[in-house]
């Protein structure tokens, strides 16, 4: 199977369109007409990445993150992302990058992120339409029982493998509706707020973001790492189902470039 059948079926899955105006989705680097050896999945391309997918004979990385984001005037070795790039093509590596638009993807980021909390009943935070596509920025949906709110934090904690959670003053009422978006997805917090939401989970928000919300939602930041760490997971199913005999490898690097002290 060529390289092209496996993006073929990515993008099938989450459309180019969905992305957003400001991302730089699709293929990253190199050829699309070889036969793909196996594919690497990841959430960030770093030169230790591509190490495994050499080591490993993975001319394909399917990654979550863009390599290349902004424009390269030049590709030499001043950066990381430019000796990826030097790196990818000297030895014959695909790269391929569903960022937004797999955010945005009915059965997305979002919706794995809901997978793993146990969420039932799931619609989506905001409805997005980009021509002949429907997508979906951040789900709500509902807990199988009621749960406290330092109950619900402590499962955050456990399902996303965090040992800190920034929330704001503990709500004084069960959580049951919960809306969230994965990434940096503070910018949902009205629209959680609208469709009535007890809690909010997302990776990243603002400081300011969380003033004047007391006991109106509960606020929960996991990281932005943590909220996407299990996309590799969707990626393997898209490949597996649609690609039958390409070898999926799951990286085995932490490419979190946060540490906690």
């Amino acid at each position: 199977m060529k390289i092209v059948e496996v993006v073929n079926a990515l993008e099938k899955f989450a459309p180019l369109p969905l992305q957003e105006d400001f991302d730089n989705a699709g293929l990253q680097v190199g050829l699309t007409e070889t036969e793909v050896s196996g594919a690497l999945l990841c959430l960030d391309v770093t030169e230790e990445v591509i190490d495994e997918a050499i080591r490993k004979d993975c001319n394909l990385v399917v990654s979550h993150h863009p390599l290349i984001f902004r424009p390269l005037k030049c590709v030499t070795d001043a950066n990381f992302v430019q000796r990826c790039v030097i790196k990818a093509i000297s030895n014959g590596i695909t790269i391929v990058s569903m960022h937004t638009n797999l955010d945005n993807a009915i059965g997305g980021v979002n919706y794995k992120m809901a997978e793993k909390m146990g969420l039932l009943s799931l619609k989506p935070l905001a409805a997005k339409n980009a021509g002949d596509t429907m997508g979906a920025s951040g789900v709500v949906g509902r807990l199988p029982q009621p749960m406290e709110a330092k109950d619900f934090v402590g499962m955050l904690k456990r399902v996303f493998g965090v040992d800190c959670v920034m929330a704001n003053q503990l709500l004084q009422r069960p959580v049951s509706s919960v809306a969230l978006c994965g990434g940096a997805g503070g910018f949902m917090l009205d629209e959680a707020i609208a469709a009535g939401a007890d809690a909010f989970v997302t990776g990243e928000m603002h400081y300011h973001d969380f003033f004047d919300h007391e006991q109106q939602i509960q606020i929960c930041v996991i990281g932005h790492y943590q909220s996407e760490q299990f996309t590799n997971e969707i990626f393997q199913s898209i490949i597996e189902e649609k690609c039958e005999g390409v070898r999926c490898c799951l990286t085995e690097i932490r490419t979190n470039p946060i540490i906690y002290l």
